[in-house]
């Protein structure tokens, strides 16, 4: 089961993509409630996620690129390094606090402040689920013979 974490892990991730695209369009729509069950969905999709993750990282921890992608050159592995993974890592870290203040907002019912963190979190949220889809299809079939597993 270990070794499909991370097919699961990218229709998760490809999931809350598509869930925050809808909960978007909903909300400009003017229809708040289908956004709001839309996105806790959505942060049940990341969540799965995260914890999927995790677990994969536990069994398989090796994420050198050396390894992963040997006959790569430099400048992919640059692009790959500087332009994908380390951006996608340092948002999805740093936009968890984001999404709980957005949540906690909405929550209180604090439209303004919920709409206020919430204008930059969703593009973060956007770019870090199509990373990770992104990041999988390099790893697991762009190269597959060469990720480790």
């Amino acid at each position: 089961m270990i070794e499909k974490l991370p097919a699961i892990n990218a229709t998760l991730n490809g999931l809350s993509f598509l869930l925050l695209c809808t909960g978007f369009v909903l909300i400009k729509q003017g229809k708040w409630r289908a956004h709001g069950m839309t996105m806790a969905v959505a942060l049940v999709s990341s969540a799965l996620f995260l914890v999927g993750y995790l677990v994969h990282k536990v069994y398989y921890p090796d994420i050198r690129i050396t390894t992963r992608f040997p006959n790569l050159s430099t400048t992919w592995r640059y692009f790959y390094w500087f332009v994908i993974l380390i951006p996608h890592l340092i948002l999805a870290v740093a936009m968890l606090p984001f999404i709980g203040k957005g949540l906690y907002h909405a929550y209180k019912r604090e439209w303004a402040k919920h709409r206020a963190v919430n204008r930059y979190t969703i593009w973060i949220w956007l770019y870090v689920s199509l990373t990770g889809v992104l990041i999988y299809y390099l790893l697991y079939h762009l190269f597959p013979r060469l990720n480790g597993q």
